[in-house]
């Protein structure tokens, strides 16, 4: 499943324009509405159109960087999000989109050996994180937040290994790299196998973040960058899973060749360098993201 949003510049009404409460005026405003210019064309001279294929896990961060980009440079942006897999699989089939965001390293290489990416374009514009989550409010003791973090992770620790649950959410490890994570994290445990018949699989990793959200599953694998907030603490109970149990997640990017303009290829190119730069970089770190540059491209 797919999610789209649309960003599109804010187009200003006329100098002098003031909807009044009179039918006649009502009437005259949805008339003068109507004949303003619309961005929704292809062809719209005022903004390039570009469309944008996002993997689930980036959905929060996407959301706020595409929203700042699109009205400071007059561009109208379709986000796509899903799998990485179904949007591989999308763009394998002629899916619209001059830009690809995807949550490893694979399926951007696999493109480009196609013919469908540039190879030049391709970078690793973040490193995530997994993290176990319950989302049930903690426990008010009387406690540091430090402190409390630190139980809380103990705990969920400690259920995972019990058993202690009544279903773990992971996405599917076939489709997206965040579900391969969890598989990797759930084998180095030696709780693969025993948690087989309590599994509940997501599609993506934004489906597995709503099966634990909903209460349906009272664990789940998901994306640190889905239950971080800038300037928030986490919601319920988290458990920062070491690095050292999971591959790294290094999400890659290509730009498309063969669908839209050369204009929106350019459109598309300089959008992958504002989300290259350092103060953008700086602001994923928010989003429970590592630096890109952490970890070469491979």
């Amino acid at each position: 499943m797919l999610n789209v949003i649309r960003y599109m510049p804010f187009k200003r009404a006329p100098k002098g324009f003031s909807p009044a409460s009179s039918p006649k005026a009502i009437l005259a405003s949805l008339l003068l509405i109507l004949s303003l210019p619309s961005t929704a064309g292809e062809d719209n001279a005022d903004a390039e159109h570009i469309n944008i294929a996002v993997a689930s896990n980036f959905a929060a961060p996407i959301k706020q960087l595409v929203k700042q980009y699109a009205q400071q440079h007059n561009i109208d942006i379709k986000v796509s999000l899903g799998s990485s897999g179904k949007l591989l699989a999308q763009i394998q089939h002629g899916a619209p989109f001059q830009l690809f965001l995807s949550a490893d390293q694979q399926k951007p290489q696999r493109l480009i050996a196609s013919g469908d990416a540039d190879s030049e374009s391709r970078v690793t514009y973040a490193r995530g994180q997994l993290a176990l989550w319950n989302a049930s409010p903690a426990s008010g003791q009387q406690r540091s937040p430090e402190q409390m973090q630190n139980q809380l992770q103990t705990q969920l620790q400690a259920r995972l290994q019990q058993g202690d649950f009544n279903k773990l959410a992971i996405a599917n490890p076939r489709l997206a790299p965040y579900g391969l994570a969890a598989q990797e994290v759930l084998q180095s445990m030696s709780l693969w196998d025993s948690t087989r018949d309590k599994r509940v699989m997501g599609e993506n990793i934004g489906q597995t973040w709503q099966f634990v959200a909903s209460g349906n599953a009272q664990l789940g694998f998901v994306a640190l960058s889905q239950i971080q907030q800038p300037g928030k603490p986490y919601s319920g109970s988290v458990w920062v899973v070491p690095p050292a149990l999971y591959s790294p997640i290094l999400q890659d990017a290509v730009v498309l060749s063969r669908q839209g303009t050369d204009a929106q290829r350019q459109a598309a190119h300089d959008f992958l360098k504002f989300l290259m730069s350092a103060d953008v970089q700086q602001q994923l770190a928010q989003y429970g993201y590592l630096p890109a540059g952490d970890v070469p491209a491979r």
